[in-house]
């Protein structure tokens, strides 16, 4: 059965408890990295830069603590892995979070960017 590794729990527990709830039920059934909890400001802003992120620093999800957002890739590929893979571990990860009552938005499901290993708490949640 996968497990989050040592890195992938530090990121993990940067983030929401209810986020850290629906990345304990996924990795039962899809194994994944956590790649992104919180996100500094430096951080934010290279994403930004490099074209990663539509938000600047303040306007992401990622930018408070506890993050109200995480990004994860398929393990062990990661983003080398076929789009396929992200589809499937984010069937994993929105069935997880509807489980649990928890309201998520993928990255996947954006208009412009589209962010296959994003996910975010929607609203105020």
């Amino acid at each position: 059965m996968p497990s989050l590794g040592k890195r992938s729990r530090e990121k993990r527990d940067q983030c929401e408890v209810e986020l850290q709830g629906v990345l304990d039920e996924a990795i039962n059934h899809f194994d994944f990295s956590v790649i992104c909890g919180f996100r500094g400001r430096e951080e934010q802003e290279q994403a930004f830069a490099e074209g990663n992120s539509n938000a600047r620093w303040g306007q992401s999800k990622h930018n408070v603590s506890p993050s109200r957002a995480f990004d994860i890739i398929p393990y062990p590929l990661g983003f080398a892995a076929e789009d396929e893979a992200f589809y499937e571990m984010a069937t994993h990860v929105l069935g997880a979070a509807s489980k649990r009552g928890v309201r998520l938005r993928w990255g996947g499901h954006f208009r412009s960017l589209k962010d296959l290993a994003h996910f975010e708490l929607i609203g105020n949640q």
